[in-house]
Parts: C-alpha cells; structure tokens; sequence
C-alpha cells in the first residue's frame, strides 16, 4: 500500500494505491486539486504562484486521500513523491513533503520520475504487459518511449522545440480562447472548417520520430494577423485546421513508430499507450485509433482522469518500483529535468 504525492506542475495531489502479490492495482484514493482558479488571469502556469499554492494545500491533500482510504497513513507501506521532472519549486515542495513522513513514519521513500507514473498508469488501469510503445503527449513533453520493464526506457522520439500541450495552450491565447487551451480548442473547432487553411507539418517528411511544433504555432500567429480583426467564424476555422493539422502529425509519427515496435520486437503484441492531458482530445484520439487499426495493434487509453497529473500514477510507480525492492535514501535531490533513458532510472536492490 503506497502513498503517492504529486506536486510536478499545477496540480496538487495524492492518492492511496495497492499492489497485490499479482501484480494487479487498486486505486484506494485519488484526490486532486487544480490551480486553474489561480493561473487563470494570467493565460499559463505561474511556477511561484504553483509552489505556494502546493504548500497550501498539500497537507490538507494527503489527509483527505488517507481518508477516502479509509486507512491510517501508518498503515502505507511506502511513501512515493514526484522528484522530477517538472517545476522545481512545486517539485521540491512534494519531495520535501513525502521525505518528512518517510522519516517520521519510518517508511521507506521512493522517489519517481513523474514520466514514468505516465509510462506505467496503463499498468494500472488496464494490466499491460511489457514491451510497450508510449506516447506522451502533454503541455510539457511530446515523447515516443518504448517501455521494455519498470526503469527500462528507450526514448525513440521527441518535441525539437515546443510540446503539443504548449502549442495548444499558445494557440488558444491567440485566439483568446482561454487557459486551459487544449479544452478551448477544441470546443471551437467544433464549429469551424478544418480545410479552411492549410498549416505546415513540420519534420513530417523525415523518417525520424520527433516532433516539431514551432513553425505551426508561428504559421497559425501569421494567419491570425492576416484576418485581423477576427471574425467568430475566422476563430473557429483555425482551431478546426490547428487541431486537424497536429491530428495529422501525431497519427503519421505514430504510425512510423507501429512500424518500427513490429521491426523490432517481432515477437511481442503491438501496443500504442496514449498518456498526457491532450489524450483526451476526440479528433487526435480518433485518428490514433484508424492508425492502430491500420496496423492491427492495440490502443490503450487510460481514463483522462489518469492521464492528466495526478497522485495515483505517481502511487502505482512507486508501487511497482517497491515491488522490485527499490528504495531512495533522504538525500535524493528533487530534478527539474529527468529524461526517462537515463541509467540511473534503472532498478536495483540497492537503489540509493
């Protein structure tokens, strides 16, 4: 039974989760507190506004998750935070937070790398077995991971410049649509004409599997001031032909990896593992499933609400790295940046 507790960005959170001797999960508790209310005004996330909201309201947090638990936070086997990577203040404060109950509690610490609660919640939700091929999309990463094993991580792809959340996010405050963006978009484009304009898809021709999204965010500013003042209709008809193009890009990298995960690894079932908060956008989403078809594999999508930041991936990992004796000693130094592929992501018995 581990306690999770995430604090990475602008959401403050911690959850109860269980790991039977199967290895199947149970998520006990989940609670989860936005800050959109304190960064709305200013169109993203503020990283001093989100530490001292974290401070505020991490305690009150943890207590209401060991509630819903229905536990005592004695009875937690381990205490798991984020360490990284992500916002260092907000980071700093969760770590700060789970090392404190670690030693008052004398229960081991696992410190998590907050991609690797994304790169295993489908272990959680819907027992994928390994290898598996992930892609992270979120406002901070746009990644393609192949996951061989818990701490074994092979970066296949990424964002050369902006992630696709962040283009979302950009976009929406072009058009004055509101922060958070990925949401405003798309209940724009609803209304507009995705053929309307024809946006560039940078790198699309390369065979490579990275992204690159600041040429389209610069093209859709240029097409804005071109039609100023916008019209509603001018609106919608380039969030409708934003949200087409990067539905375009995501599924065409997405299909190059299929090709390479079935080069690769013959022998294992081709899965495609959807995290992060733009999971939830139904155009990208329905354009991932013709691409899995296409190639006969599987589509795992965890329910949005574990894919956006949230304490019980944070849980599970720590569960999962618990499972396999792992354990971090008080001096584990929080990390704004922590790329999954690192060695010292890998487990051991001794993992100081």
């Amino acid at each position: 039974m581990i306690l999770g507790i995430e604090t990475s960005c602008d959401e403050t959170a911690a959850s109860i989760v269980v790991r039977d001797e199967t290895g199947r999960g149970t998520i006990r508790s989940n609670v989860v507190r936005s800050q959109l209310d304190e960064h709305a005004a200013f169109g993203g996330v503020v990283p001093e506004l989100a530490a001292r909201a974290h401070v505020e309201w991490l305690d009150h947090i943890i207590a209401q998750a060991v509630d819903e638990a229905g536990i005592a936070i004695s009875e937690v086997d381990a205490i798991a935070a984020t360490a990284g990577p992500g916002l260092i203040g907000g980071v700093l404060v969760g770590l700060t937070t789970a090392k404190a109950l670690s030693a008052s509690l004398d229960k081991p610490l696992i410190a998590v790398n907050h991609l690797e609660g994304h790169a295993l919640t489908a272990r959680l939700t819907n027992e994928v077995q390994f290898p598996y091929l992930m892609l992270l999309v979120s406002g901070g990463h746009s990644q393609f991971v192949l996951v061989r094993g818990v701490g074994d991580y092979e970066r296949w792809g990424g964002t050369i410049d902006d992630a696709l959340g962040e283009a979302f996010d950009k976009t929406a405050k072009l058009l004055s649509l509101g922060h958070p963006g990925g949401p405003a978009v798309e209940q724009m484009a609803k209304q507009g004409d995705p053929k309307r304009f024809r946006f560039p898809r940078p790198l699309l021709r390369e065979e490579r599997l990275d992204f690159s999204f600041s040429g389209l965010k610069t093209a859709v500013r240029l097409q804005a001031e071109a039609l100023a003042p916008l019209t509603d209709q001018d609106v919608a008809d380039i969030a409708a032909s934003f949200q087409a193009t990067v539905s375009e890009i995501v599924a065409k990298r997405s299909s190059q990896a299929l090709y390479r995960f079935k080069a690769e690894l013959p022998d294992a079932v081709p899965t495609l593992v959807v995290a992060g908060g733009v999971a939830a956008n139904q155009a990208i989403s329905a354009a991932l499933r013709a691409v899995v078809d296409e190639h006969g594999a599987t589509l795992v999508v965890p329910p949005i609400a574990l894919c956006t930041d949230n304490g019980a991936m944070i849980a599970w990992a720590g569960a999962e790295r618990f499972a396999l004796h792992a354990r971090n000693t008080l001096d584990f130094a929080a990390r704004p940046r922590w790329p999954l592929d690192t060695p010292d992501m890998k487990v051991s018995s001794d993992d100081v």
